[in-house]
């Protein structure tokens, strides 16, 4: 294995640690931004700087966000009553690019992964139960992953937050639109039919 000059040694490890990036591409990387202009390699570096100083989570609902409250949860227009619960502040932009969902967030950083040592404790469901005992939430949408530990987070958080005044429901899921049914799995297929609505 080749070896580098510690700077550059030290970067490629950096780099290495980003998810996605393997041996090469960190390298590859590392090489471009030796070979990039000053102002820029400022500019990456006064980026990076500036993420870590100046974004926060919001302290309603945890996105990732510059002012607090976030845009979401301040934003008079949106039904503040209608809440979707996500996994990860990723999954906003997912449900957003729909344009169809007019209520706010919740975001809780992760799903209960046992095998990954991450239990209900590790995720953000604290501050979700303390808007629903403000009697401010009429509905929760459970959007977690169709994953196992999505499926996991959504029984577990229905047992918590199930009550007489909060309506729970979950996305449903299946078989994508355009796609083939021939083409489908076994839990695709499954989630398909038990998903199924009366025409």
């Amino acid at each position: 294995m080749a070896r580098f000059a510690e700077p550059m040694a030290q970067l490629i490890e950096e780099l290495k640690k980003l998810p996605g990036v393997g041996s090469k591409s960190a390298q590859r990387m590392a090489f471009h931004i030796l070979r990039a202009s000053e102002e820029d390699a400022g500019s990456l570096a006064g980026a990076i700087r500036n993420l870590k100083e100046k974004l926060h989570l919001c302290s309603v609902c945890s996105n990732i966000t510059d002012i607090d409250p976030c845009t979401y949860c301040s934003n008079a227009t949106r039904n503040q009553r209608l809440v979707c619960v996500v996994e990860e502040p990723t999954n906003i932009a997912a449900v957003e690019k729909a344009r169809f969902y007019n209520g706010v967030y919740h975001v809780l950083h992760g799903a209960i992964s046992p095998l990954h040592g991450i239990g209900p404790e590790q995720l953000r469901i604290p501050s979700l139960l303390k808007r629903i005992e403000s009697g401010s939430v009429d509905e929760i949408i459970i959007a977690t992953n169709p994953t196992t530990e999505g499926e996991a987070t959504a029984v577990y958080l229905t047992g918590l937050i199930k009550r007489p005044t909060v309506k729970v429901t979950r996305i449903a899921t299946g078989i994508p639109a355009g796609s083939d049914i021939e083409y489908a799995d076994e839990v695709t297929m499954l989630k398909a039919m038990e998903g199924r609505r009366e025409l």
